[in-house]
C-alpha cells in the first residue's frame, strides 16, 4: 500500500541551528525536476534555465514552516508553505523590486543556517499574500520591509542536493544561476 510507513525516528542530537540564512526568488520556468534516484524528496537537477535573485537575510524574525492539511470528507491533502521575512532599510530601488515580487509568482529556494537548501512553491509557485512597507515612529524601530510568501503543494518543499554553495548554478550540473545583481541597501 502507498500509505504504509517505512521507519521511525530516534532521539535527534543537539547538533544543529535554526534560522535562515538567505532566499533565491525565480519567476523563470524550473523546467523537467529531475529527484534522486534512492530519495524522491530530494531534487537533483533542474532542466529550465531559471536564474535566481539572492535577497540576504538577518535575525531571528525570518521563518519557514510548512503545514500538512488533510481534509479527511474530501480525501485530499496538501502542504502549505510559508516564508516570513524582513529586510531592513527602506529603499527606493529596493521598493520597486518588491512591488515587482508582490506582482509575481515565484518559485523560492530557503537556504538555512544549517546549510540546507529547499523549494518553496516548486510546482504551484509562491505568491506575497502579506507584510509591510513601514517605519516606526521611534529612533530605535524597525524600517523596512516585512514580507508573507504562501504556497500550497502536493509534497513538502523538497531538499537540493549538492547545493552548497548555491554560486556557479543553484543545484550542480544545472543551468540554474544565481545573480550578481544586488542592490546596496
Amino acid at each position: 500500500m502507498a500509505c504504509d510507513l517505512t521507519t521511525g525516528r530516534g532521539k535527534a542530537c543537539y547538533d544543529i541551528i535554526g534560522g535562515l540564512k538567505a532566499v533565491y526568488f525565480s519567476v523563470d520556468s524550473m523546467g523537467i525536476v529531475a529527484y534522486d534516484s534512492t530519495d524522491t524528496d530530494v531534487v537533483e537537477t533542474l532542466a529550465g534555465t531559471p536564474e535566481f535573485f539572492q535577497y540576504d537575510l538577518r535575525g531571528s524574525v525570518n521563518t519557514f514552516a510548512e503545514v500538512p492539511t488533510k481534509s479527511i470528507d474530501n480525501g485530499t491533502s496538501f502542504w502549505a508553505q510559508t516564508l516570513t521575512i524582513q529586510l531592513p532599510k527602506l529603499t527606493k530601488e529596493m521598493q520597486k523590486e518588491l512591488k515587482l515580487l508582490v506582482y509575481a509568482s515565484p518559485t523560492v529556494i530557503i537556504q538555512t543556517k544549517a546549510g540546507e537548501y529547499l523549494i518553496m512553491g516548486l510546482e504551484n509557485q509562491a505568491d506575497v499574500t502579506g507584510g509591510n512597507f513601514s517605519t516606526g515612529g521611534a529612533s530605535g524601530d524597525f524600517s523596512g520591509y516585512n514580507l508573507v510568501l504562501t504556497a500550497e503543494e502536493k509534497k513538502p518543499a523538497s531538499f537540493i542536493l549538492n547545493a552548497d554553495p548555491p554560486v556557479a548554478g543553484v543545484i550542480e550540473d544545472t543551468t540554474a544561476t544565481v545573480s550578481l545583481v544586488q542592490t546596496s541597501p
